[in-house]
């Protein structure tokens, strides 16, 4: 009799098709857990860490003597447990005092950082830090200061010990609900304190030992400074040492509404370009030496000396979470070649995404992380197709043009998305920058950064930083053409939270899921962006502090103030998806102030002069009055109210007002104070 084969059910089938494909999905499960730890209103305690302790050693030893199709899935609640224990670890072994009142006098330090603010004033890490009256314990291990009016003859560097008056103040919380969290973000950088001084910065103390690489890093950006001046200068200060100090914010402007800002950052792109040349020109090297060539294995070794140059690279740039992020990803490609395994892949890309979101879970929700690894997965899984169904583009001598348009055009289409939830502008023109600039930082910018490195001890570096310039100024040339296009950026308002997080699912499934059912990852790409589109801004935003109020109008959002808190000013209008400046968004407010039940009340004698609600449904003061307002029929808001709610917006429903406050989205964390 003939033997019928017992059909397999479908389900079955489908998962055996994932088999061998699961390590893809690591770093996903973990990012979850991390996600979840995130999103959480209250702050894990003790007995949750047990608990989870025990249920994930459970886990393990079912592991071990569960042999079944579907024992694998028993992977999704382990990554997912360690995810969210790494990031509650990560949290509790940052934590250091941070300021809980506002200080002002004198503040000691030594400076362990430099960079520049949004207004293009310098700032100063301080660590060592030592302030007026206040306990050791109770001081922070960091604070940042800005450094505005005239600083003298002052020249900052790093290690020495200064000495100022400044204002200091905790890290602020969102500018509004559900938006970027400066508090957490300021907890894992391990700043207590953030502030101001408007007096001159004094030297107490030369530097000593210590921060070889900082000072290292700041001789080799004065260096290059020195070498070349101007726009060019900076830029190739920024790509080599991570400095942008030395470029203009008009600039910075251009380069972003170019989408070309991304040059600038120290991450995959120039972490990748610098080891690829050092690799290529060492195996080049090998082979041109027949007698060493063929006696050992030049690739390996190849592998290894591009390691180290991208180790060196690391630490010379500062070593920021973005190299970091984008050395790991490098050197897990390098490992692969000297362990025999194909390099550029999906699992190379998943161990290192796992490594970064071990070393700093908080990366997570960065948009540095993000976009790297969406363009990265993107690019990886299309070239990949590509090879598997064996297309062809043509002649061999167009393979390397299109192989870049292919590029620039994954890259792009995987980061927007990105980019437009974090920075509300999408770039339409960037793609044409992108292929007008990018091509020559691989061909001639960066590979002259490396000869001017090698030939600094023999002060030959003049030749190759020529050359470097002459890129730079080309890819300047286009990024402020670019941005003076007609169109050139378009404004988007920000998503609601849960968007981008379906957009990532979606897009993974597709890419991940092995079979023809990944197509159904289209669905919550769809479902996210319907969502998007359904986005329901504010009908006003109160600032946390009562000084800054913005209503929305049929023109935009009107902002009761024409300055002062500018960047909470400008967070507001960016996340409306509004290009106009503070100034113009305050020449709505006058109909605005007529048409919402809302008053502002600013000063001292103002707030105690109050004694009604003045047909006001909300009153809003700058200052608390003198005696406690009882009043019925509208709800009064204080400088002492907004240290329990933070910033707070009002949607419209039906005719009427309800608030959400901050510290209602962000809960009760490590980071948030009261």
């Amino acid at each position: 009799m003939r033997e019928t084969k017992r059909k397999m059910p479908l389900f079955a089938s489908m998962w055996l098709a994932q088999r061998g494909y699961l390590i893809h999905w690591a770093p996903v499960m973990f990012a979850s857990g991390i996600g979840v730890y995130f999103t959480l209103k209250w702050e894990p305690g003790g007995t949750l860490y047990v608990a989870l302790a025990a249920g994930l050693l459970g886990i393990i030893g079912i592991l071990g003597v569960w042999r079944s199709l579907w024992a694998p899935l028993l992977w999704v609640p382990l990554l997912f447990g360690l995810g969210f224990g790494a990031a509650g670890f990560r949290a509790h072994s940052v934590a250091g005092p941070v300021l809980d009142w506002r200080y002002y006098g004198p503040v000691q330090g030594r400076i362990a950082g430099m960079d520049r603010s949004g207004s293009d004033a310098v700032r100063l890490t301080l660590d060592q830090v030592v302030l007026s009256n206040v306990r050791p314990e109770k001081t922070p291990h960091r604070v940042r200061v800005s450094l505005h009016g005239t600083q003298g003859y002052m020249d900052p560097a790093p290690g020495q010990t200064v000495i100022m008056t400044a204002h200091l103040s905790p890290p602020s919380g969102p500018v509004e609900p559900a938006g970027f969290d400066f508090q957490r973000h300021a907890w894992f950088k391990g700043l207590g304190a953030v502030g101001y001084t408007r007096t001159p910065v004094l030297i107490l103390a030369p530097p000593k030992g210590g921060q070889v690489l900082l000072k290292a890093r700041m001789a080799l950006s004065a260096h290059v400074q020195n070498r070349l001046p101007g726009e060019a200068g900076g830029f190739a200060t920024a790509i080599m040492t991570g400095d942008r100090s030395a470029i203009a914010q008009e600039t910075m402007k251009d380069l972003r509404v170019s989408n070309l800002a991304h040059l600038l950052a120290i991450s995959g792109l120039h972490m990748a370009l610098l080891t690829g040349f050092v690799f290529s020109t060492l195996r080049f090297g090998f082979a041109a030496v027949p007698r060493i060539g063929l006696r050992v294995a030049a690739k390996k070794l190849s592998a290894v000396g591009a390691l180290l140059a991208g180790a060196g690279y690391l630490a010379l740039s500062g070593g920021s979470v973005a190299t970091e992020r984008a050395f790991i990803m490098v050197a897990v490609m390098l490992t692969a070649i000297l362990v025999d395994r194909r390099a550029v892949s999906l699992r190379s890309v998943a161990i290192a995404a796992l490594i970064v979101l071990t070393l700093r879970p908080e990366a997570l929700l960065g948009p540095g992380f993000q976009m790297s690894f969406a363009a990265t997965t993107a690019l990886v899984f299309v070239f990949n197709e590509i090879r598997d169904r064996e297309l062809s583009f043509g002649p061999k001598w167009m393979q390397p043009i299109l192989a870049v348009v292919i590029s620039s055009l994954t890259a792009g289409l995987a980061t927007a998305p990105i980019a437009a939830a974090h920075f509300n502008q999408i770039a339409h023109y960037g793609l044409i920058a992108n292929l007008l600039s990018v091509p020559l930082m691989g061909v001639l910018v960066m590979p002259a950064a490396v000869v001017a490195a090698c030939l600094m001890p023999l002060n030959l570096d003049f030749i190759p930083f020529w050359v470097m310039a002459r890129g730079l100024d080309w890819i300047l040339s286009v990024a402020h053409w670019t941005a003076s296009l007609d169109g050139a950026r378009g404004m988007v308002p920000s998503p609601d939270p849960i968007v981008l997080p379906l957009l990532a699912m979606g897009a993974l499934f597709v890419i991940l899921w092995r079979g023809k059912a990944r197509v159904l990852g289209g669905l919550p790409c769809v479902i996210a962006f319907v969502a998007w589109s359904g986005t329901q801004r504010p009908a006003v935003l109160i600032a946390d502090t009562g000084g800054l109020v913005g209503v929305m109008t049929t023109e935009g959002r009107a902002l009761n103030r024409e300055r002062g808190s500018g960047f909470v000013a400008l967070n507001w209008l960016e996340n409306d998806g509004d290009a106009v400046d503070q100034l113009t968004a305050h020449t709505r407010w006058p109909a605005a102030d007529a048409s919402w039940p809302i008053q502002t009340i600013r000063g001292q004698k103002a707030a105690d002069a109050v004694s009604g609600c003045n047909e006001a449904k909300w009153l809003v003061m700058t200052y608390n009055p003198a005696a406690p307002l009882k009043l019925e029929d509208c709800e009064v808001l204080t400088p002492a109210s907004f240290k329990k709610t933070g910033a707070i917006a009002l949607y419209e429903s039906n005719g009427t007002l309800h608030a959400i406050t901050a510290r209602q989205v962000t809960g009760a964390r490590l980071w948030v104070f009261q």
